[in-house]
């Protein structure tokens, strides 16, 4: 078997055996196959596509080119969620201890970010003390007492996913359905989840710009996960504009910390309530979303979900103190007013401009190494369909950096105002099972 004769293969619009598509993962996992031909190899997938079966081999190739957690320890079923990303998505800090509170076990393993603002694990660090490492046995033993146990990725989980995402990167091919479903799935599989919930987002911050990719995503995944006999239960939400009013890590703890006192945004707690539910669901603690869903809502209402995630918090031996407190979270030094010019209606706010914005204060990396500033990030203080007039406050930003007015111009194109009051965007979409 070639690799020249595969690409020209897949250049020609031909399917994939199954033994070819592990000829491949397996040669460019141990280096037999260099970059220029994974490279023209993902060009021809991104041109040509993958049909579910080839994209279902690929998905387990990259399970099996490293580690697969054994979470068989942990009672009852095992629930992961996964977001495909996006501006302000706190998600996983709110659904996490919820979801938790009922009795479904929650072991997730999330990344740092790159990009906009950082991942899960970068704002549960916000946290003073909190660990985002423990032992495989420790993550058991904290799920199996607490039901939740959030660490950073670890050991040598799916290295043919982390050199081929690395490639796509640099080689214009990150927007490809089969690779973006291989992807995410194969981290998902590895991670040991005997069911998984997908917030797949759609809109101007997110990968899937139009509702027909995002279904076609969503889709393809819950192929693969039926094809692996996994629970898969995809989900698709709203990023046109960021999620909830707080950008950045610390600040979006807080937030969390708001809906968990039966607070927060009516659309952002729809959200979280809507991925919870199929979770418990999913987990069989519930028989059906209608039930599921008023059941979490008055757990978010009486209490029970900020005592899991004080619990949770305590466990990891961050400060739990903060979620009666979030004031002791780090506080930027600098804080900048931007202010409309104009009077109207709020049209749009280009989530992903305001990811930017976000970045440039501090809250995320350009580079895999470099430090955050867990305090930085943007406070939005209208979104699409508020009234504005000249002066109003639009939004804060926060940093430790000088702020520029440079900043302030790039968070500003976020905005549009426009004579009319604009229809409402949905706030959930569809859901794929």
């Amino acid at each position: 078997m070639r690799m020249v004769d595969l690409i020209q293969k897949k250049r020609d619009g031909y399917c994939f055996t199954n033994e070819e598509i592990d000829f491949i993962i397996n040669g460019f996992t141990c280096g037999s196959i260099p970059d220029y031909q994974m490279s023209a190899f993902l060009m021809a997938v991104y041109f040509q596509g993958m049909d579910s079966l080839e994209t279902t081999q690929l998905t387990m190739a990259m399970v099996n080119s490293g580690d697969i957690m054994d979470l068989s320890g942990i009672h009852g079923v095992k629930v992961d969620k996964h977001s495909t990303g996006g501006v302000g998505d706190k998600t996983s800090l709110i659904v996490g201890p919820l979801v938790a509170a009922v009795g479904v076990p929650v072991a997730k393993m999330s990344g740092r970010g790159l990009g906009h603002t950082g991942g899960t694990i970068d704002k549960l660090e916000s946290i003073e003390g909190f660990h985002v490492k423990l032992s495989q046995e420790a993550f058991v033993e904290q799920v199996n007492k607490h039901k939740i146990a959030i660490v950073s990725q670890t050991g040598n989980l799916t290295p043919a996913d982390k050199k081929i995402y690395a490639l796509r990167d640099v080689t214009a091919t990150v927007n490809s359905i089969p690779l973006i479903a291989s992807s995410i799935m194969s981290k998902k599989i590895a991670s040991g989840a005997d069911a998984i919930v997908l917030d797949v987002k759609m809109g101007s911050g997110a990968f899937m710009k139009t509702l027909a990719d995002a279904r076609e995503l969503a889709k393809i995944m819950v192929q693969i996960g039926k094809g692996l006999k996994i629970k898969t239960i995809a989900i698709i939400t709203d990023m046109n504009q960021p999620l909830g009013y707080e950008v950045g890590n610390a600040n979006e703890v807080k937030e969390a910390i708001e809906v968990l006192n039966g607070k927060g945004e009516a659309g952002f707690v729809k959200v979280c309530l809507t991925i919870a539910a199929y979770m418990t669901v999913a987990g069989g603690i519930y028989t059906d979303f209608i039930q599921a869903y008023a059941a979490l809502s008055g757990v978010l209402q009486n209490g029970e979900a900020l005592d899991k995630f004080k619990e949770f918090i305590d466990a990891q031996g961050g400060r739990a103190a903060v979620a009666d407190n979030p004031e002791l979270l780090p506080r930027a030094r600098n804080h900048v007013e931007l202010k409309s010019t104009l009077a109207g209606y709020i049209q749009n706010i280009a989530a992903e401009q305001v990811g930017i914005a976000a970045m440039l204060l501090g809250a995320g990396r350009k580079t895999i190494n470099e430090p955050i500033d867990y305090a930085a990030g943007i406070t939005l203080k209208k979104k699409v369909g508020d009234e504005v007039q000249p002066d109003d406050v639009l939004a804060v930003l926060h940093s430790n950096q000088t702020i520029n007015p440079e900043n302030c111009q790039i968070l500003s194109k976020a905005f549009v105002i426009g004579p009319q009051r604009p229809g409402e965007l949905p706030d959930v979409y569809d859901v794929i099972e």
